[in-house]
Parts: C-alpha cells; structure tokens; sequence
C-alpha cells in the first residue's frame, strides 16, 4: 500500500471516529425514528451513485465512437464497482441498484420517499439543484452534504472524486446500527427485512471487496503527485464532516420528535 494512503488513513481517523461514535445510531430505539434515519440517509445514497458515475464517465469512454479510455487496471477496477452498485439483486433475485433497494426499505418501513422522488424528478424536467431542492423541500443538511458531493464532481478531478469515494464513503456504521436493525427486524420483520438486507448486501458488497477496489483505484490516480495526495486528504474531510453535519440533523430531528410526543 502506497504510504500517502495510510497517512490519509491516519489524518482522517478522528473524523472516522466522530461518525462510528454518533449518537445518532443509539438515539434510533424505534421505527419512526429509524424513518426520520432514512429521509436523511437517502440523499447520501443518491449522491453516492453520482460520485461513482462520475468517475466511470471520467475513468472509462462513455461516449462514441469509442476508444481506450485511461489506464485499463482504473477502468476494469471503476466499471467492476459500478455493476455492484448499479445492478445488484434484492432479497428475491430481482436486479436493483443500491438505491433503488434503499428506496424499496423506506417504503416498506414506512419512511417518507415523496422529499427524494420530487427532487430527483425536478432534476429530470431541468431544474437546477437549488430550485430542485426547494420544491423537495429538502433538509438543509442533505442539501449541504450533496452541494458539497456535487462539489467534488463538477471540479472535474479524478483523484478528487476517487478520493471522496473511498474515504468520505468507506463502511462507517456500527455495531450497535446492526444490533438494532436486527432487533426491529425480529419483532417486525414486515417493516424492516429490506433494509436488514440492504445493510447486509451494502457490507457485503461495499465494505471489503469495493473498498480494495477504490483504495487501489486512489493511489493509481494520486500516484506520485504531491499535490493530488494533499488535495485528496482534504476533500476526504469535507466529505467526512457533511457525514456529521448530515447524522446532526438526523439525531436533532429524532430528538425533536421524541420532546413533541
């Protein structure tokens, strides 16, 4: 492994730290609370798909007529993760992107899909993404954590956006996230089998074989470059600090909801 890796590793620990220790994840005790979680989670998930698409656009050709497009070990490595998340299955062996699953678990569990479906279909007719946003009627937060995605995506940077994709987004939920999934799935499997299996498809898939995958992808596009390595460890931590800022105002709102009733 490449030293400038690990050195990102080490410089992004505490930031790593303040996500797995969130209180968020011990403030869910039950589903409503789990729904608030995903209204907000979701826009991450969405975003998340961008960023990887932006790399394959970048990473491989897209367009016509075709050509060999970068290093052939970078685009075997961005088109192998894009079929992972692009074209998976759900519990029954359909074929589903990760979002579609993750949409597929906020509506069996009952969690409001209509904020992500109105933006993303504004976004289609063409509107920008503040009109987008205010007609969704987004939280500040999402909307803070995807301008800050999209940030990385229109600077047009490999190594920025490769960077972002396997640091700002490596497996940062916690046991304790799992324990409680699994115990809401024991007494009301109904309501939360899809994203127990989410969970466990996203970890699966994402958290090992994926993040090997994007870590050798980062260093073969930071290489030997000083500034790339420099430039790659800060947008790592504004990506990281959006997570807080994102499970901030998904703890505010569970909480806030807990006073009201």
């Amino acid at each position: 492994m490449h030293p400038n890796i690990s050195k990102i590793q080490q410089n992004i620990a505490p930031l790593r730290q303040q996500i797995i220790n969130h209180k968020v994840y011990s403030a869910i005790s039950d589903l409503e609370d789990l729904q608030i979680f995903m209204e907000h989670h979701i826009f991450a998930v969405w975003d998340f798909m961008s960023l990887l698409k932006a790399l394959q656009i970048n990473l491989t050709c897209t367009t016509l007529p075709w050509f060999p497009v970068g290093d052939a070990v970078t685009r075997q490595l961005i088109n192998e993760i894009v079929a992972g998340e692009e074209s998976d299955v759900d519990a029954d062996g359909n074929i589903k992107s990760h979002f579609e699953l993750y949409i597929d678990a906020m509506r069996q569990c009952g969690a409001n899909v209509e904020p992500i479906s109105n933006f993303l279909l504004s976004l289609q007719k063409g509107r920008d993404f503040e009109m987008a946003f205010e007609l969704a009627q987004v939280p500040d937060e999402a909307k803070a954590f995807v301008n800050a995605t999209f940030e990385t995506i229109n600077s047009g940077k490999t190594h920025l956006q490769a960077a972002s994709f396997t640091f700002g987004r490596e497996d940062l939920i916690p046991n304790m996230f799992f324990s409680m999934v699994n115990d809401l799935n024991s007494t009301q499997p109904e309501k939360v089998s899809i994203f127990k299996y989410y969970l466990e498809r996203h970890i699966e898939v994402d958290g090992d074989h994926h993040s090997h995958l994007a870590l050798a992808m980062t260093e073969k596009l930071c290489s030997e470059n000083e500034d790339y390595w420099m430039e790659a460890e800060e947008t790592t931590k504004i990506a990281l600090q959006k997570r807080i800022d994102l499970w901030d105002a998904a703890y505010k709102a569970i909480e806030s909801r807990k006073v009201l009733v």
